[in-house]
């Protein structure tokens, strides 16, 4: 029979009766819980205290449910999130009752409040790292507790798992198979040779994420903590680190990286509980092991109850996570996780630091080089100033450009160890590696684990030390290794380790494996091009202390993340060749260094973007590359308006910059070209222009022709807007003035309500934009009345600070007939909106068909060099000449001269405009179809390129979403799209990403959006 067959049935009349009466509980609520071979309610007291009566299945063991409670009442005496027992008012633990003419014993435990972790779709470092507190305080607190009734036969038990998937191995789907096979094979490699050094105790054996109860963290919306362990009904005693072995396996399901999730649950349980050097060895083949005994046992269930779907969808989280943990060497997962423990690192590698610092053995250098060669190390970092003026990431023909550039005819040029490149960034370089491991990942493999030796095709090879051929493997693939020599070094007893020659020519395949070679001997050539894998010819060096099982093809680049383990195999081989600096230490490689340095030498109040701050070194169109090696969508920095390092752009300035660079003092044909091709973009009578270095500089000025032109003082501007960081401009933005450390606004500038058709009181589209303009229309009384005098009316054509607005039709026209007819001046700041960004229009008051005073160009202008653009009408400038020079040292320079002029060329020939009107159609489409499945979405709108995704976490009440939002922009980073928020109540997802965003891009950005949705935690208990 069935264990299901032994369940109870007892009614919820029968629940409250026997509460009462076994228990001396007073029903105030009963709500049924799910169970599998138990009946479970929740029961309220009028107090409100909760408890949950498990009606236990008739096979149950009462010694065994008799040693559970005891051993939750010893954990409840030394820990917190522990559910205590209710007995009897006899003292008995358990009760006992009649159901289907059966005896089932009946327990009470403590309710704990919160939610199962299953219910967070993603979870943050510091939850995963206070689950590992959790189990080891729960180990640690079980040391030395003991009872006889857990010392049983257990399917469960990690220690019997290998026999238990095998006996149901026939049943497992046929693709996860030769998976399980590995982790089997691994077990008998790693585990069972350490079985007699392995502790044992009690434990809870059952920490899936549906056991580990977690809680909202007080006044910090979207965060949870680790508040409780529930269900003890799988406990035994068994092998110690089984414990955590089982909690790292279901809390990595469906994770971003498995392995940092791991990584993370390691570091917290190493601070409650040590972790012994076979526990270390032993932990990665048992959490694959944990994970295939669940496969097989859902394997058998699917069979005794196929039409329980249950069971099917609970398995995909598996089918995903094993292959991803198969292609992972044990080495490699063994050595991240030593990184969090305080561990030393292990013997062979020590023997080797050992030997290498004592010996008096000298290598051989690798290559048969002429006697007056020198080596030259070449920079092929992901910030290296090599690719200036070149593609924006490495390939062999670039690469092979640099050395024929760079390198003198007699020396040989040297690739770096541990250097991050972007050669590997791209696509060509993806392997089946990196598709298994990183199906959720961004991060590819980027840092080179070897030293590379550039010289002619043919030059001899040689061994760096005596030892014997491992192996030769062909890789002919595409940009491979061509042919790897493989030796096998043992200089002294306990010393090992393996030196790798890639990039060989194929005519030493004939070496064979156990051939004894002499330091020195020459083993093989250097391929050519058409026969070491596509490269320019090199030798790729590199040591190992472990060949980590691979069968061919042993890895010679790493993650960034993983640096630290892959160094502790792949020991730095600069030694083998005496003084030269091989070692990449490029400054700021380590982001936490950087981040250390910039805190030491910047003040608190210039912030950084993102929880984990990025250290970016290059940016290319719409990329930007981080010094780790990865390339980062940029869905986020409109200053680079036609792209990141645009080569027209770069070579603009770096031309003028090399033949003149003076301010406007003297007379220059560029300042009257750029002034007479941006005038031509304008409408009549906008005419007159004067370049300065930055919008505020800009804004000022714009603040100084109304007033000039006017005689007024007063303005006028909306809510929620932002134009400067001059101490005037912060006056004139209530985004800073009405924010944090805001002292509000002065008497002479005046705030009307923004044009939001979303969240304002006016929401009709056809009669929105008169109701707005009336707020400016009541203001401008007000003043009238008062005696004072209007200068002017500034508002972003589309408000972005303020929400990436687009305003009602008829707003501006009916603002500006007001503003102009109290005498004032209309200002459209277009530092946001300029230049095409809206796709349809080349400006954003064309959107609203009206002609501004004064129109302000920002910093796209000049795609990131510090340019800005004031333009006006003639009759406006010349109130300006009041006999006080304006004069701006650097504005209008040549120099920035000739970089804005090439850049509204380019936006023109490249026909960026249309570029946008394109992806931003697409785009509003998208997040349009996504705010049908996604409630959050409040609004879509936008423009062309300039879009915004409001989100609000109710709908009638549109209360704001912003922690939602911030929760958004870091999970798109860590797929490796830039994104950020905007609007007063920071709940705006903005878009505005330079012009070149393509239709891929578009795409990109979509699937990272929908999947970062599915992430966000549900706030309900």
């Amino acid at each position: 029979m069935s264990l299901l067959e032994f369940t109870p049935t007892f009614s919820s009349e029968d629940i409250i009766r026997l509460a009462n009466e076994q228990f001396g509980l007073t029903v105030d609520a009963l709500r049924r819980l799910p169970g599998e071979r138990d009946q479970n309610f929740l029961i309220t007291e009028p107090n409100q205290q909760q408890w949950v009566l498990k009606a236990c299945n008739a096979q149950e063991d009462p010694e065994f449910l008799q040693a559970q409670q005891r051993m939750m009442g010893h954990l409840a005496q030394r820990l917190t999130g522990i559910p205590r027992c209710r007995p009897t008012p006899h003292g008995d633990a358990l009760g006992c009752a009649t159901a289907d003419s059966r005896q089932h014993l009946l327990r009470v435990v403590e309710f704990l409040p919160g939610r199962p972790l299953a219910d967070l779709r993603f979870r943050s470092p510091t939850v995963l790292q206070q689950l590992g507190r959790k189990i080891g305080s729960v180990t640690a607190a079980l040391q030395d507790f003991t009872d006889p009734a857990l010392e049983r036969a257990f399917l469960w038990d990690l220690r019997t798992a290998p026999a238990a998937i095998r006996q149901r191995f026939s049943l497992l789907p046929v693709a996860l198979q030769p998976v399980i096979t590995r982790c089997l094979q691994d077990c008998e490699q790693f585990v069972v040779p350490r079985t007699d050094q392995l502790r044992c105790s009690v434990i809870h054996n059952d920490a899936n994420d549906g056991n580990v109860i977690v809680a909202p963290r007080p006044h910090a919306p979207g965060e949870f903590d680790v508040t409780g362990l529930i269900d003890y009904g799988d406990a035994l005693f068994s092998w110690t680190v089984a414990d955590l072995a089982v909690a790292i396996a279901y809390a990595i399901f469906d994770t971003q990286d498995p392995l940092q999730a791991a990584q993370q649950i390691l570091t917290g349980y190493v601070q409650t509980h040590e972790l012994n050097e076979a526990e270390l060895e032993v932990l990665f083949p048992l959490i694959r092991l944990r994970l295939c005994l669940s496969a097989a046992v859902a394997a058998e269930q699917s069979q005794l109850r196929p039409d329980d779907e249950y069971l099917t969808v609970s398995q995909a989280p598996l089918q995903r996570v094993l292959p991803q943990l198969d292609a992972v060497p044990h080495r490699i997962a063994t050595e991240l996780f030593r990184l969090c423990t305080p561990l030393d690192e292990r013997s062979e590698v020590q023997a080797f630091h050992h030997w290498l610092r004592t010996t008096d053995e000298l290598p051989s250098s690798a290559l048969q080089l002429p006697a007056d060669a020198t080596l030259r190390a070449i920079d092929l970092s992901a910030g290296s100033p090599l690719l200036t003026g070149r593609p924006a990431t490495w390939t062999p023909a670039s690469l092979q450009a640099v050395i024929d550039d760079y390198v003198q005819p007699q020396e040989i040029a040297t690739g770096r160890y541990l250097e991050p490149r972007l050669l590997y960034a791209d696509e060509h370089f993806s392997s089946t590696a990196d598709t298994a491991a990183d199906a959720f990942a961004t991060e590819r493999r980027t840092v080179h684990l070897g030293i590379d030796l550039f010289a002619p095709a043919g030059t001899p090879v040689c061994a760096v030390l005596e030892g014997i051929v491992e192996r030769v493997d062909a890789c002919p693939e595409p940009l491979d290794y061509g042919t790897l020599i493989i030796l096998k070094h043992e200089p002294a007893p306990g010393v090992c380790f393996y030196s790798l020659y890639g990039h060989l020519s194929s005519a030493c395949r004939g070496l064979v494996a156990g051939t004894r070679v002499q330091r020195g001997e020459v083993i093989a050539e250097l391929g050519a091009v058409n026969d070491n894998g596509g490269w320019p010819p090199h030798l790729h060096f590199q040591l190992a202390t472990d060949l980590l099982q691979t069968a061919r093809n042993f890895p010679g680049v790493c993650r960034a993340s993983e640096t630290r383990a892959w160094a502790s195999i792949c020991p730095d081989p600069s030694p083998v060749f005496g003084p030269q600096a091989f070692h990449c230490q490029p400054a700021g490689f380590s982001e936490t260094q950087v981040h250390a340095r910039r805190q030491r030498n910047t003040p608190a109040a210039l912030r950084l973007s993102y929880q984990q701050p990025l250290h970016m070194v290059r940016g290319h169109d719409h990329f930007l590359y981080a010094a780790s090696g990865h390339r980062f969508l940029d869905a986020y920095n409109n200053v680079p308006h036609v792209g990141h390092c645009h080569p027209r752009i770069v070579r603009a300035l770096s031309q003028q910059a090399s033949l003149l660079n003076t301010n406007t003092r003297y007379l220059h044909d560029l300042s009257s070209d750029f002034a007479e091709e941006l005038a031509a973009t304008l409408p009549d009578p906008l005419c007159v222009c004067v370049f300065v270095n930055s919008a505020s500089e800009a804004n000022e000025l714009a603040l100084r022709l109304a007033r000039a032109a006017t005689g007024g003082h007063d303005l006028i501007v909306l809510e929620g807007a932002y134009h400067g960081h001059s101490t005037t401009l912060i006056d004139i933005s209530p985004y800073k003035h009405s924010g944090p450390g805001g002292t509000g606004a002065p008497d002479w500038v005046h705030t009307a309500a923004v044009a939001d058709v979303y969240r304002g009181p006016h929401r009709d589209i056809e009669t929105a934009g008169s109701l707005y303009a009336q707020d400016v229309r009541q203001i401008i009384a007000g003043l009238q009345q008062r005696g004072r005098r209007l200068s002017g009316f500034i508002a972003e054509s589309c408000p972005s600070v303020g929400g990436q607005i687009i305003f009602p039709p008829h707003y501006l026209s009916d603002v500006y007939a007001a503003v102009r007819a109290a005498g004032g001046l209309c200002i459209a700041d277009e530092v946001q909106t300029g230049y095409g960004r809206l796709g349809e229009y080349f400006y954003g008051f064309e959107q609203q068909q009206v002609v501004p005073d004064v129109v302000v160009l920002g910093k796209p202008i000049g795609n990131g060099h510090p340019l800005a653009a004031v333009v006006t009408t003639p009759e406006i400038a010349a109130a300006f000449d009041t006999g006080m020079e304006f004069f701006s040292t650097f504005g209008g320079n040549t120099v920035s001269c000739a970089v804005g002029r090439e850049v509204l060329r380019t936006v023109q020939q490249e026909q960026l405009p249309q570029n946008a009107a394109t992806v931003g159609q697409y785009l509003l489409a998208e997040f349009r179809r996504l705010a049908q499945e996604q409630p959050l979405i409040g609004d879509v709108r936008g423009s062309g390129l300039f879009l915004g995704i409001e989100l609000v976490d109710d709908p009638s009440t549109l209360a704001p979403a912003a922690w939602q939002a911030t929760f958004l922009v870091e999970r798109m980073k860590e797929q490796g799209v830039l994104m950020g928020t905007d609007g007063p109540l920071h709940n705006v997802l903005k878009i505005r990403p330079p012009m070149t965003f393509d239709l891929p891009a578009a795409k990109t950005l979509v699937a990272a959006l929908s999947r970062a949705f599915e992430q966000l935690p549900v706030m309900t208990n």
